[in-house]
């Protein structure tokens, strides 16, 4: 489901106000503290610091199957989101009932992912390895020379058909509201606190339990496992690639609904077969805007 997991990334990069194959190790290990640039590479969120740390659940039913799923997340960052480190744990167990035949399956998701003075490392805990990369989204804020990058979410979060429909409250913090196609976003100075996102039957929804802000948050918080570190493929030094993806959006400019349904059903027919007229018409919406902002 690889364009549907594309837009939900997009969607949350919006709400967060966010190529060459090498894979040769290097002697680097990130065990260390991490180095912090005196000033902010770009300004993510409207708070200096902060702790959150969230619940998970994900339930719904696709194709005969129920899912039903729980975890935790929790997000450190300080230097105004230029570092911030994510962690997530995640069970979740799918009742599998077709033409009779039932059976459970039951998996298990850990992620750590960090970022820091716009390098991104992702740990591999499987390979017990880090990968490291400049990542793509702050490359682009800088290449825009956009420093306030929460002040730019606003405007994507607009252009994606997202709209601030109130205030509420989470933990006590008075956050803003936005509906978005497939779900709902609580934001506290640019710190999502509450995420509810439906889509082909299943909704998860992201609510932080705890939250501390502008706080003394140790560089304990931001240390990765002493694994050894390998370069991740990006897309920042592929002048290839950075072309492909503008002749893409070029192409998804022109493409009717019938040809982006044709275009889906042949380059991802799993994600196809699970998702709704309503499903096809909102991702489609959702592309055609991804690429007008790419002119």
């Amino acid at each position: 489901m690889k364009h549907i997991i594309y837009l939900l990334g997009l969607i949350l990069i919006s709400g967060n106000y966010a190529c060459q194959n090498s894979s040769s190790d290097t002697s680097q290990s990130l065990s260390q503290n991490t180095v912090v640039a005196d000033k902010p590479l770009l300004k993510r969120y409207h708070v200096k610091s902060g702790i959150v740390k969230y619940k998970t659940r994900i339930n719904g039913k696709v194709m005969g199957s129920t899912i039903d799923g729980t975890g935790t997340q929790e997000l450190y960052f300080k230097n105004w989101g230029d570092t911030e480190l994510k962690k997530s744990d995640e069970k979740k167990v799918t009742h599998i009932n077709i033409f009779g035949q039932k059976k459970t399956e039951v998996e298990n998701t850990k992620t750590i992912d960090k970022l820091d003075n716009g390098k991104s490392y992702t740990v591999d805990e499987k390979n017990k390895v880090i990968y490291v990369r400049q990542d793509p989204t702050m490359n682009m804020m800088k290449n825009m020379k956009q420093e306030d990058v929460s002040d730019l979410g606003e405007s994507m979060l607009k252009s994606l058909g997202g709209k601030k429909i109130g205030a509420g409250k989470v933990l006590g913090y008075t956050c803003d509201i936005w509906q978005i196609p497939g779900g709902r976003q609580w934001i506290y100075k640019g710190v999502p606190l509450k995420i509810q996102m439906s889509l082909m039957g299943i909704t998860t929804t992201n609510e932080a339990t705890e939250a501390k802000f502008n706080i003394s948050v140790p560089d304990k918080y931001f240390m990765l496992p002493d694994y050894p570190v390998q370069q991740m493929p990006g897309f920042q030094n592929n002048p290839n690639q950075t072309k492909s993806m503008k002749q893409g959006a070029t192409k998804m400019r022109k493409m009717s609904f019938k040809q982006y349904k044709a275009m889906l059903q042949k380059e991802d027919p799993e994600a196809f077969k699970n998702m709704s007229e309503n499903d096809l018409k909102m991702s489609y919406q959702l592309m055609q805007k991804m690429a007008q902002q790419m002119k």
